[in-house]
């Protein structure tokens, strides 16, 4: 029994994309103003509503349409295909990092990082709040 593949499935185009950016769910929730499980949910949907995959792209610094056209294959190919050629013939060099690019939003990452750290530390400080409360 052959299982077929949805090929335009936009939940797993945002869940490989944000896997590609090293961003974790609970930190794309965090930028969207949503819970990591709404995250969850969104990256199972087959459709995403257009302004909801706009907030999306935008996050994630991508263009709602490379969402949309995003296709791991064709990515991965396009890695691979950079050569290195010493007999001095022309190829077409990545002068960058292509992982670099994606996360050239330093300041936005920072910003995400120290958001995500204050929200652990309340959680500690009411877990222990709790704890001192048994």
């Amino acid at each position: 029994m052959e299982t077929a593949t949805k090929p335009n499935h936009i939940g797993r185009k945002i869940s490989r994309i944000r896997e590609l950016r090293g961003m974790k769910q609970e930190a794309l929730a965090m930028e969207l103003g949503i819970s990591q499980q709404s995250v969850s949910l969104m990256e199972q949907s087959e459709i995403i509503e257009d302004e909801k995959l706009e907030q999306v792209a935008k996050v994630l610094g991508v263009t709602k349409e490379a969402i949309e056209s995003f296709n791991e294959e064709m990515a991965i190919n396009y890695f691979n295909n950079f050569n290195d050629s010493s007999a001095g013939t022309f190829n077409s060099h990545c002068t960058f990092n292509p992982l670099d690019k994606l996360m050239e939003s330093h300041e936005e990452n920072k910003k995400l990082y120290e958001r995500l750290l204050k929200t652990e530390q309340d959680k500690i400080a009411y877990l222990e709040k709790l704890l001192k409360e048994k």
